[in-house]
C-alpha cells in the first residue's frame, strides 16, 4: 500500500478549507484517511497552516510521500532542522 501525504477537501462551496492527511494513493481525494496530520486555510490572510510536525515526520519516516503542493505548504511552514 503505498501511502501519499495529501490535502482532502472540505469547507463550503467557493470556500475551501483543506485537512493535511496521509492516504493509500488509490483512495479518492475526499475519501478514507489515515491519519489527519494538520489543516490549510487558504482563505485565511495570510493563509493559516497547521501541522503535527511529529506525526508528519514518522509517515515521510515510513516512506509516506507528499504531494507538491503539500510538500511547498511544509517547506514554507515549518523551519528548517
Amino acid at each position: 500500500m503505498a501511502v501519499k501525504i495529501r490535502l482532502a477537501r472540505a469547507g463550503a462551496k467557493k470556500h475551501p478549507f483543506y485537512r493535511i492527511v496521509a492516504a493509500d494513493a488509490d483512495a479518492p481525494r475526499d475519501g478514507a484517511f489515515l491519519e489527519r496530520l494538520g489543516t490549510y486555510d487558504p482563505g485565511a490572510n495570510p493563509s493559516a497552516v497547521t501541522m503535527n510536525r511529529p506525526r508528519l515526520e514518522y509517515w515521510m519516516g515510513v516512506g509516506a510521500q507528499p504531494t507538491q503542493t503539500v510538500a511547498r505548504l511544509i517547506k514554507k511552514s515549518l523551519p528548517a532542522a
